[in-house]
């Protein structure tokens, strides 16, 4: 008997070509997304590396040798004599992303560890989302927040008050930071081990362990991938915080080590380059792309590195 003769088998084969023809259209949808997605970042790096080249020509055209770059210990394009010490603008960057690390990687991970072993189902439905609302709060909120609160308590506090701690200065600016990306360190930290299955717990319980023995040698090590990807992460999102170190970090453009004192970001130079007047194609010009492009190749390094230590040390249960 044909399909067309029985109602029933006409109705099911129907439903297949549907299902069939959904199927295909859905994979299509989402494999054209995903090549989008390529096809922006590759974009995105063949024009940082194509403003680079043209910077090192610029370079040359100042008479600027390439090797002054790693040498200075100044980072002034915008003035006479300029200066690409660049070396400058990295070490702030790093300077408050550490800060912002020691703050946020260890409140970030005992919040999550209290989230998902003693927090009671209840408290936990109200924490969690509580805690996310800090991710919600604007950056340049924070940015106030460290230049009109942190930084006036550190003058209070520190010996020597605002002789020593400069009004803009990288420890606030850090601080705050990292306040602000606890929410994810935790969020991602506490989905990861949340996700260890109930069975390792119960075996360690067996066995005579305490919760706290059980957290500690059996949970983190299980959900250490997971963590460790959080932690990366959030560095990545430290290394790219413009408006709090717009406002709370300075502009100084001489190599410092002292976080009580002002230094300069690579995000924050390249805001006080784009709200200038810099002639369009000048060395000036080009150093946003530089600086840019700087901070691409650090934000990828560690992309790069979470993809491998989840890979490397990924448990599969």
């Amino acid at each position: 008997m044909t399909a067309s003769g029985n109602p029933e088998l006409f109705a099911y084969e129907t439903q297949r070509f549907r299902s069939r023809w959904m199927e295909r259209l859905m994979r299509s949808l989402t494999g054209v997304f995903a090549y989008f997605s390529i096809i922006i970042t590759v974009g995105i790096t063949l024009i940082f590396v194509y403003e680079c080249f043209a910077f090192f020509r610029a370079l040359a055209a100042e008479g600027v040798s390439w090797t002054q770059i790693f040498t200075e210990t100044e980072w002034t394009p915008l003035f006479a004599p300029p200066k690409f010490g660049v070396i400058v603008v990295v070490m702030g960057t790093l300077m408050t992303t550490i800060i912002a690390m020691i703050v946020a990687l260890p409140v970030g991970l005992l919040s999550a560890i209290f989230l998902s072993e003693y927090a009671p189902p209840a408290l936990r439905a109200v924490l969690k989302p509580t805690l996310e609302i800090l991710a919600g709060v604007p950056t340049v909120v924070y940015g106030f927040f460290a230049l009109l609160v942190i930084t006036p308590i550190l003058q209070q506090i520190v010996p020597g008050g605002d002789e020593v701690v400069a009004g803009l200065n990288a420890l606030s600016a850090g601080f705050v930071m990292g306040i602000m990306i606890i929410p994810l360190v935790a969020s991602l930290s506490e989905d990861a081990i949340y996700a260890v299955p109930n069975l390792l717990r119960e075996g360690s319980y067996a066995v005579g362990a305490t919760k706290f023995e059980t957290t500690m040698s059996v949970v983190l090590p299980s959900a250490l991938s997971g963590i460790v990807s959080a932690f990366i992460l959030a560095v990545s999102r430290a290394v790219g915080e413009t408006m709090i170190v717009s406002l709370a970090a300075g502009q100084s453009p001489i190599l410092n080590f002292n976080p009580l004192d002002s230094v300069m970001t690579i995000t924050a130079f390249i805001v006080q380059v784009s709200l200038g007047d810099t002639p369009t194609n000048s060395l000036a010009f080009y150093t946003i792309f530089f600086a840019g492009f700087l901070l691409f190749l650090m934000t990828l390094i560690l992309n790069v590195l979470a993809d491998w230590f989840v890979r490397r040390y990924r448990l599969i249960y």
